[in-house]
């Protein structure tokens, strides 16, 4: 395209309009994010820095120093539903990623409950992260955490998200993109300076079991630490929640997915290792003598004020995951809304003046408040509801896996800038006997004397929300309102309905 930078900008731009009115919509988002802001979008909702310190005590002291290579393992698992994600993306860049695909690939039924599932698991992820947040920045100001101050923060932090979303996209993005680079420079940092002048144990202690065992074998306690791992990939669906804010989202999107999984996968990697090989004590952590290693290593390392700038560092890990979960779900909630199939859709689909949806985004602020509030009066429900946050992810992906392989059986063939070609059906199927075994993973009992509902609370929570949308499903046909297009595919298989002549153009995986 020849002319000046900003009309070929222009001309971009209602190449994508066109491509989006050719999928039955229109769009009042400004398309303003660029590649590497919308992959710092997926990259911040992963981000290594929360998931690594939050679980890294739990899962070491589970399943020794080889819990690290559970990173590589679940990583591998998860870059094959990505790139299934990421032909589904190319073909319908729509906003709202896991609804309208589900709502293309099957149905309205379908997606109706994938919405539901994945609405339910990013309020529960909110709240999860919030409040996850509260020890650090207690550790940065130097008090002693107690329930009370972690669910004040905890809504502070929603709180600030929130104002931070609804001032507008650019915001967004910049934010996301300083988080980014905060988190990938600290985690490179702290990591880097452990490792070189912090090292206490060996690296052949990534092999050493410790002689762990769970009636008589090592695997129970192996899978057991996986969850580190289980916790900690994904996000990278969120870069396709803004299809409609990104630039030539077709292209852009399938590659800001896979740079999620590689890069945020690399950075949690070596964030891990520089932490298993800075523990001064690892009997003592295995024991659970020491609760809290990262603080103990960051603690030794650092001493007291260097603790409290590697925690500053955290917590602005925390603040920009928790504003790429919000704004995730508030595309979720605004693509529901844009189809009528829920209550309230006037507002939900309303934009601001920012061009962001307003309505949406607020309720996506006051549903994991409410979730953090109930700690006030039952903190085990609190932690059971914010359990779910994972597996209900887990779940809705493995929907829109099985989609994808329902829609490859009635002759969808992917037609976008990204595609698998011959590798698209073996990948499909290796993506869900993974997704099948992460999620019998994530929810197996482990603890037999704890009570029955800590023990089956995720199988719990799954069925209630599951349940529960099930019936409203039936019974008001919340489906039934809208006219938007759904369960067609297949049909237009073959055929390209971008606006570009692009073909079927094969990326590098």
């Amino acid at each position: 395209m020849s002319g000046s930078p900003a009309t070929r900008a222009a001309g971009a731009t209602d190449q994508d309009a066109e491509q989006l009115r050719a999928l039955g919509y229109s769009s009042n988002f400004e398309r303003s994010m660029s590649l590497w802001e919308n992959f710092s979008l997926g990259f911040t909702y992963l981000s290594p820095v929360v998931g690594v310190y939050t679980l890294f005590g739990l899962c070491l002291a589970a399943g020794g120093p080889p819990m690290f290579w559970t990173y590589l393992l679940i990583g591998l698992g998860q870059m094959l539903v990505c790139l299934v994600f990421c032909e589904v993306v190319s073909q319908f860049p729509i906003s709202g990623g896991v609804y309208p695909w589900a709502r293309r690939l099957v149905g309205k039924r379908w997606a109706w409950m994938v919405g539901w599932v994945y609405a339910w698991a990013l309020c529960s992820s909110i709240a999860g992260i919030a409040v996850g947040a509260g020890p650090y920045m207690a550790a940065m100001l130097g008090y002693d955490s107690h329930s009370n101050a972690t669910i004040v923060i905890a809504l502070a932090l929603i709180g600030v998200s929130t104002v931070l979303n609804l001032s507008g996209t650019k915001l967004l993005a910049r934010v996301a993109m300083f988080g980014f680079i905060c988190e990938l420079v600290g985690a490179l940092l702290v990591g880097g300076y452990l490792l070189i002048f912090e090292r206490h144990q060996p690296f052949s202690v990534l092999f050493n079991t410790f002689d762990i065992k769970i009636d008589g074998s090592y695997w129970p306690a192996f899978l057991a630490a996986s969850l580190a791992g289980l916790f900690q990939y994904y996000g990278f669906e969120a870069c396709g929640d803004v299809a409609e804010e990104t630039p030539n989202p077709g292209r852009m999107i399938p590659k800001t997915m896979r740079m999620t999984i590689y890069i945020g996968g690399a950075a949690a990697m070596f964030a891990c290792l520089a932490l298993i090989l800075s523990v001064p004590d690892m009997q003592k952590v295995l024991a659970g003598q020491d609760t809290d290693p990262v603080t103990t290593i960051l603690a030794n390392a650092f001493g007291p004020t260097g603790s409290k700038l590697v925690m500053a560092v955290v917590m602005v890990s925390f603040v920009s995951c928790v504003l790429s979960l919000q704004a995730a779900a508030s595309r979720l909630l605004f693509a529901y809304a844009r189809d009528e199939m829920i209550v309230g859709s006037k507002l939900l689909s309303r934009l601001n003046g920012n061009h962001v949806p307003a309505f949406a985004l607020i309720v996506s602020g006051v549903m994991p408040a409410a979730i953090v509030c109930l700690g006030l009066f039952m903190a085990d429900a609190v932690a059971t509801i914010v359990g779910f946050a994972a597996i209900g992810i887990y779940v809705s992906f493995q929907l829109i896996v099985l989609a994808a392989l329902i829609a490859r059986a009635k002759g969808w063939l992917p037609s976008g800038q990204f595609t698998l070609g011959k590798w698209g059906v073996p990948v499909n199927v290796a993506a869900l006997i993974y997704g099948v075994g992460a999620i019998v993973n994530m929810v197996w009992p482990r603890t037999p004397d704890a009570p029955w509902y800590l023990n089956y609370g995720m199988i719990l929570t799954t069925a209630v929300v599951i349940g529960a949308g099930l019936v409203y499903m039936l019974l008001a046909k919340p489906y039934d309102k809208g006219h938007a297009p759904a369960g067609d595919a297949w049909k237009i298989s073959g055929r390209q309905r971008s606006g570009r002549a692009t073909g079927t153009l094969t990326e590098p995986a």
